[in-house]
């Protein structure tokens, strides 16, 4: 069976690490998809610009970040991430947008 690779970036101390991770695991259940959940802890800035940091906590399904132009951002930074949904700034993104990428395809065999 196929698999999704869905990676939580967050550093220690970041106050958002942890609904993160609920809010992936929620999703991951009531999509009844097939998901290896990995959370990497971001330590320092020289790792944060190799990992291409967007702040914590930044969510990826295979490699891409789940919000839209993302990508194409380069403020790679140990900070906090903030998101603007269609109800305001969050500090987690949108619960739809990693919905979405885990269904608008299949994942890689």
């Amino acid at each position: 069976m196929s698999t999704w690779n869905v990676e939580i970036l967050a550093f220690e101390g970041c106050p958002n690490r942890g609904r993160a991770i609920e809010l992936v695991s929620r999703v991951v259940a009531e999509i009844g998809v097939e998901a290896m959940v990995e959370v990497v802890d971001v330590a320092d800035d020289e790792q944060a610009q190799r990992l291409r940091f967007l702040g914590s906590p930044s969510i990826r399904v295979d490699g891409q970040d789940i919000q839209a132009g993302a990508d194409e951002r380069n403020d790679f930074a140990m900070a906090c991430r903030v998101y603007t949904t269609d109800t305001g700034m969050k500090g987690l993104p949108d619960e739809r947008w990693l919905a979405e990428a885990l269904t608008r395809k299949q994942p890689p065999r």
